[in-house]
């Protein structure tokens, strides 16, 4: 029998599962992928089908393993997308469509049920991402839901069940729904009563990293691994990025460059504000602290998309629209000449949490072009980060001295750089752009013992590539400029509401 120094980390994101096999060292040497759908029934709505998790994951698991000796895998360990969740009948089958994190619907129920005793217990200031306030809203619109729900369960706890015929999660992807008390990493009382559920309703919690169950015999069959590999409890993808970028102590932080982007840090202690969000770290009984900006490298491909019109082939260059647009930003002066963007495409939320806010570009003269547009917008994501990470550094025992780059918006080296000179922190990219994956594949290392510990199995298969530096010079531009930066979104706050109000439909009956 072959030794096991192979595991599979499983990340079931919002529109994928991939099942990537890892060695000791963090090298990916097999992946399998498969896509599902979403849909949008009506506005602010994001719903799924919950069987495609299971379908999705059986398929990427098949697909991972046919390339592979299964013999040396070890175990598997579970990512997921956070806040998403379904109810389901007696016979384990969904009531309704699961309800996701980008679901914006239950605005009223925040305002209702957003308390600053519900922000205490959750760490999460009231906003429509989390689980609770769509419990609040089936309750209210949909209110036989929850009364015949035998289960109401995060991704996490529903791939688990699927594997080893268990109800378990571990209490780090579970606590995202907001029903969790984050000073026990134990479900609410008072806040499973507030959405009328009981505990026999929802899973038993176990701390992340822990061997929660086996691979049954006929999944394995199923999708070619060996029955009884050990599943091991993981956390949300968000903390999953975070472990696969090595942060596990305090001063570093990682930074996702997605179409959202996404930072967290480590801290030991259990602290709660606007300017953050706490869920629960990889490592037990520890917290991430994470900033959230709803737009990320969403902005920059709207730009491309509606105003860019630089068309390569006719230039006759091997080179994708992003890639003329960076080279010619590059050649700009640190604040494009004055153009200064407030990158709230899709609203605020750190620290702000405004549902109002809207996207601003201040400083327009006839001498901007494209390029200028967008490093603005390149900036203007830094600066955002810049004002995110010192919100979050007021709950942290030590400020964040390095950042830790990753996801696709990872891959610019101007960004990168300008990201540096903005925080004025060095800043190092991952050597794994699969770090949500990877750090699934930490968790499962460290619980059958292939590395000491998870900080150990974080340390040993992470690693980083391109580095930066911030530059004097051009951090003291950036540094006068974050000064006007930060008081735009004050200044104009006022204003996002009115313009909401503006645009409703006349209730006269007159035309306009």
């Amino acid at each position: 029998m072959a030794e096991a120094d192979y595991v599979i980390g499983i990340d079931c994101s919002t529109t994928a599962t991939k099942a990537v096999v890892w060695d000791r060292e963090g090298r990916a040497v097999a992946e399998g992928r498969e896509t599902f759908s979403l849909s949008s029934p009506r506005p602010d709505w994001g719903e799924q089908n919950a069987e495609d998790w299971w379908r999705s994951t059986k398929t990427a698991l098949r697909r991972a393993a046919s390339s592979v000796d299964t013999r040396r895998i070890g175990a598997i360990g579970i990512t997921h997308q956070r806040e998403s969740f379904v109810c389901l009948n007696e016979d384990d089958h969904p009531i309704r469509p699961a309800i996701l994190w980008l679901d914006s619907r239950p605005r009223e129920e925040v305002a209702r049920f957003g308390s600053e005793e519900v922000h205490r217990i959750t760490g999460k200031p009231p906003n429509p991402t989390p689980g609770f306030y769509k419990m609040m809203w089936l309750r209210e619109h949909e209110p036989g839901v929850l009364e015949r729900a035998a289960k109401v369960v995060d991704v996490h706890a529903y791939l688990v069940h699927g594997m080893t015929g268990f109800w378990r999660t571990s209490w780090a992807t579970a606590d995202p729904l907001g029903l969790v008390d984050m000073a026990s990493f134990d479900w609410s009382d008072e806040l499973l009563q507030t959405a009328g559920l009981s505990r026999e309703q929802m899973c038993e919690l176990y701390p992340p990293g822990e061997i929660i169950g086996e691979l049954k015999e006929d999944v394995a069959r199923e999708v070619g691994l060996p029955p009884g590999l050990p599943i091991v409890s993981g956390v949300g993808d968000g903390q999953s990025a975070g472990l696969g970028a090595n942060i596990t102590e305090p001063g570093r932080a990682y930074l996702n460059l997605g179409t959202a982007v996404v930072s967290g840090t480590y801290s030991e202690n259990y602290s709660w504000g606007n300017e953050y969000r706490v869920l629960s770290g990889p490592i037990p009984k520890t917290y991430t602290l994470e900033t959230l900006l709803a737009a990320g490298t969403y902005t920059v491909s709207w730009f491309v998309e509606k105003f860019a019109g630089v068309n390569a082939k006719e230039l006759g260059l091997d080179l994708s629209t992003e890639q003329i647009l960076e080279a010619a930003a590059s050649q700009l002066s640190p604040g494009s000449d004055g153009l200064l963007a407030v990158p709230y495409w899709n609203n605020a939320l750190t620290p702000y949490w405004d549902l109002s806010a809207r996207g601003v570009m201040l400083g327009w003269t006839g001498t901007h072009g494209k390029a200028h547009a967008y490093r603005a917008i390149l900036e203007g994501i830094a600066f955002e980060q810049r004002l995110m990470t010192g919100g979050a550094e007021t709950g942290l025992e030590k400020p964040v001295e390095h950042v830790l780059a990753l996801g696709g918006g990872s891959q610019s080296t101007l960004w990168c750089q300008i990201i540096a000179d903005v925080m004025q922190r060095p800043v190092s990219v991952t050597q794994e752009t699969e770090s949500t994956c990877l750090g699934a594949g930490m968790l499962a290392a460290a619980a059958i013992g292939m590395h000491g510990s998870i900080k150990e199995a974080a340390e040993a298969m992470s690693g980083t590539g391109a580095h930066y530096e911030p530059d004097e010079a051009r951090a003291a531009v950036y540094d006068r400029l974050y000064g006007v930066y930060k008081e735009i979104y004050p200044s104009l706050r006022p204003l996002f509401p009115k313009l909401t109000e503006a645009l409703k439909p006349q209730t006269s009956g007159a035309e306009a």
